[in-house]
Order: structure tokens, then sequence, then C-alpha cells
């Protein structure tokens, strides 16, 4: 990642006029007209090559999916991405966890009266990055300023729209009795990531966020004509989390098992220092997938030989008891994986 001074000597606002912040709070004047014309629209584009307040999209016939997210993160940057980067990938994958194709973000910019104009640059640029990166376009946006102390830093909210080009049910409801989990990599690295910048944590390496767009890799699944009866990214209240929402919603009973399920060796102990359970920390570039037996392997296989997708592992199967999901430890015990009661991880999205 490039450090902010960096990226200061880019900025296209001249930043020597303003002390390098953000000086007016409101909806308008010099410095407002500014991001927007020098800032933003060069950076994202003017969608079709119009200004104006909404955009005109030409979608396909057939369904639409629409998902919209605001992200908070404290630290705006972290090992591995950052709140602009981030903002993108999340709105992606949950267009992704529902079969769409990602093709349109429109992205809103609350910034704290003070910000300095390199960080916004740093971010901005790192939301380009993302989005060409994951495959969709940013076209169209709003940018407040409110009173220093009221906003910490910027908060981003995104909406995307994606298209659903196939014919599958995908959500908890399709879930059966039998059906196989497939999980895309190993947990926890995203929170512990944030919280060992928040907290001055120092491992032997340094623990990275998995935050990513996944929407690739869900797209081969179905092109290669997998039947998915559901998908689930496992961001806030991670995997435990995401398993007891389904089960709930399906009526069904999951079952998994502790020692398939991915977990590097730092974050495991960071999360044993800090009394974390690793299955409810979250992540942003993690999912679960719900495949009948019949096409697991193949699943496996195609999740394999996706760079997101290289330690992707079967981690369960959902059996026809009542809502409740369970965990075999690898001493041999059951015991029950309830949902979180309350936020593990504060403002780690």
């Amino acid at each position: 990642m490039e450090k902010i001074e960096d990226f200061s000597l880019s900025c296209p606002i001249p930043i020597q006029q303003y002390p390098n912040v953000l000086l007016a709070h409101g909806g308008g004047g010099k410095l407002m007209q500014q991001l927007i014309e020098r800032m933003f629209l060069p950076t994202f584009g003017r969608f079709n090559g119009v200004s104006h307040d909404a955009a005109a999209l030409n979608l396909p016939s057939g369904k639409i999916a629409l998902t919209t997210d605001s992200y908070v993160v404290n630290p705006l940057f972290f090992p591995g991405g950052d709140i602009g980067s981030m903002a993108v990938h999340g709105t992606v994958n949950d267009l992704a966890m529902a079969g769409a194709r990602p093709l349109y973000l429109s992205a809103g910019f609350i910034l704290e009266e003070g910000l300095s104009m390199a960080t916004l640059w740093q971010i901005v640029q790192s939301m380009q990055q993302a989005a060409q990166k994951a495959g969709v376009q940013i076209v169209t946006g709003d940018t407040k300023v409110v009173d220093q102390g009221k906003g910490d830093g910027i908060f981003i909210n995104t909406t995307g729209i994606g298209i659903i080009e196939h014919q599958q049910q995908i959500a908890p409801n399709s879930v059966q009795p039998g059906d196989v989990l497939l999980l895309n990599g190993d947990l926890g690295r995203h929170g512990i990531a944030i919280m060992a910048v928040r907290e001055g944590l120092e491992f032997e390496t340094t623990i990275e966020s998995d935050s990513a767009p996944v929407a690739s890799l869900v797209l081969q699944l179905l092109d290669a004509g997998i039947e998915i009866h559901c998908l689930r990214d496992l961001t806030r209240g991670g995997l435990a989390s995401a398993l007891n929402e389904i089960a709930s919603a399906a009526d069904l009973s999951i079952s998994i098992e502790e020692k398939q399920i991915p977990v590097i060796e730092d974050v495991q102990g960071a999360c044993e220092i800090l009394g974390f359970d690793p299955l409810y920390v979250a992540n942003e570039g993690r999912f679960v997938a719900f495949v009948p037996p019949k096409d697991a392997e193949k699943a496996l296989e195609i999740m394999r030989g996706h760079p997101l997708g290289r330690q992707a592992c079967r981690i369960g199967s959902v059996g026809t008891a009542t809502g409740i999901v369970t965990m075999h430890s690898r001493i041999g015990a059951t015991r029950l994986v309830d949902m979180l009661s309350g936020e593990q991880l504060p403002r780690i999205c």
C-alpha cells in the first residue's frame, strides 16, 4: 500500500490552499465543488458522459439484485485494505451471495471536517482500483461534510445493482437436508487485522485482512452448472452467526467439523490472547456455499482453482433437526454453536 504522503503529491485539489484539511462543512462551497469536479468525477468518471442527479442504467431484462451497506471501520487503513476498498468488496460480495453478476455501485461519503485531503484522495483511489478489479462501475454518489467530532473521519455508503442470469433460487429456504457446506478459505483474518492495528498488537508476521471481491468465484460455480442452494458471506458475527441465521431460516440443523475449518496460526494465537473464538470473527472475503452432495467435489475443484478458493474445504452438512448449529470438536465432543450475544468486535466494517 502506498503511503498517504505519496498520494498527497498527486492529489488534484490544491491542498496547500486548505492546510491539507476539509475546512468547510455543509452541502456547498468552492471546496465541495472542487471535490466533485477534480477528485470524484476524474476518478470514477461521468457515467455515459453525463453529470446528473441520477444515473440512467441499461439493464438486461429479467431479475436484478439490489443491496446497500454502510462502512464505518476504525482504523480507516489496515493491513490488506482500507475503508474504500472494503466498501466496494462488501457490496460486490453481497450481490454475489444472491448469485448476481455485480454491475453498478453508488457511493455516498460522509466526511468529517478536518479530514486530511491526502487521506480522502487515497481512499477514493483505492475504491476505484477495487471497482476495476471487481468489474463494476461507480456511477453515482453524494458527498456531505459534517462538523468536527461528528463523523469519525469518513463513513461510506455503497449501494449495488447486479443481474441474475440463472434460474436457481439461492436463499436460506432452498437449503435441504444432506446439503454439503463448502468454505472458500481460512477464517478470522479481517477482524484480527483490524484489532491488531487498533490495539497496537505485534505478531511474528503481519496479519492481513482477507478483504476481496468473491463474485468471480461464485460466477464460475454458476457457469459450471453447480447447483447452489444458498450462499452467505461471513462478515460481522463470522461463520457461527451466518450458519445460525441460515439454520433458523431453513428450520434445519447444521453440523460442522472443527478440524476441517482452516484458521492460520497467527490468527488462532491472537484469538487466544484476546479471548475471541475464530468462528465469530469477521471476514471480508470468505463465504460458505450450500450444495447437494452430487456437486460437492466438482464445486471444490472449481473453488480450489481460483485465487480466492485455494484453501476451499468441506466443513459440514445439513441435517433434519430444527434450527440448531453444532460442531464436532477436535477432541471428539459435540457442542452447540449459538448466535453471538452482542458485538464481539466493534467497528470492523
